[in-house]
């Protein structure tokens, strides 16, 4: 089982509130409300401001109508539709979160790609082969993947579509860094079927970030999940769950997304630290994983 962080452990907890972090977060904001990123757009620093930014592939899982799509809108701060519908085929959307790493004080950038397929889409295109788009990390060009300086490395990413629209929907759980597992607090079946879910998702991963959302949670008139459930099943799986609201008025408020993207920023960069044989969390912060490449 992967090891669970414990919240700030890595990344400075609630940094979007402080004074220093919004230089950082106003290049994420437009008149306090959050900048939508196209896939080859970035946030533009100062040229005096240097920030590493790295890359990874968000697959958000569950059931049609847990609110897959609401989810996505929600992290990047797109408008929330306020209807429901399914998901014809794959949608993208990309999220630029800055954090603070606790030890080195050093900032990054996460660029954050969330996929996005409807579950009949899925089921039904699922069987084909993963030939349809190939994503793949490469470490920085004068170094080796086993050797990365992890504080200091950039991680990038290659996408190559072909004209064969169909074969693209496996490639949705393909070299896939992290995955968001959603239920309803107002759907018990979504609740029951995490389990197999889960055990579906990763059955081709062997290292993947596991987190469970909860959504829907201010439904209360409408729950179906307990808070008892939701507790035992943290204990059981060993997986952190996050509550979200199905309140759709809001899509810009940090303070409601921060605890989630802050946990995968934590369990990404320790995974992809475990993976280059690095410490996330050295004892002496001048140790190697904290020196610059003078490559």
């Amino acid at each position: 089982m992967a090891q669970i962080l414990d919240p700030g452990s890595i990344v400075v907890d609630d940094w979007h509130r402080s004074a220093d972090s919004r230089e950082f977060f106003s290049r994420i904001l437009h008149k306090k409300k959050r900048r939508n990123f196209g896939l080859l757009e970035a946030p533009v620093m100062p040229p005096n401001v240097s920030v590493d930014t790295v890359h990874y592939k968000i697959f958000i899982s569950g059931k049609s109508g847990v609110g897959k799509s609401v989810l996505a809108a929600r992290l990047t701060g797109l408008k929330i539709p306020n209807m429901h519908y399914e998901t014809t085929g794959i949608e993208t959307s990309v999220v630029y979160w800055p954090v603070k790493l606790r030890e080195s004080g050093r900032v990054l950038f996460f660029r954050l790609q969330l996929w996005d397929c409807g579950e009949n889409a899925l089921r039904r295109f699922d069987h084909l082969l993963p030939v349809g788009l190939e994503y793949h990390k490469l470490a920085h060009p004068y170094n080796n993947k086993m050797a990365l300086n992890c504080t200091d490395s950039v991680i990038l990413e290659k996408i190559y579509l072909i004209p064969i629209f169909l074969c693209v929907f496996q490639s949705c759980k393909e070299q896939v860094d992290a995955i968001l597992f959603l239920f309803s607090f107002t759907d018990r079946v979504s609740f029951d079927d995490l389990t197999n879910q889960i055990a579906r998702g990763t059955e081709l991963c062997d290292r993947v970030v596991k987190l469970v959302v909860g959504t829907k949670f201010d439904l209360f008139t409408h729950t179906d999940v307990t808070e008892r459930e939701v507790t035992r099943f943290q204990e059981v799986s060993g997986l952190p769950v996050f509550r979200m609201g199905g309140d759709v008025t809001n899509a810009s408020n940090l303070g409601e997304v921060a605890p989630l993207l802050n946990c995968l920023a934590e369990h990404l960069w320790h995974q992809d630290c475990v993976a280059a044989m690095a410490p996330a969390i050295p004892t002496h912060p001048e140790s190697a994983v904290y020196m610059k490449s003078t490559v």
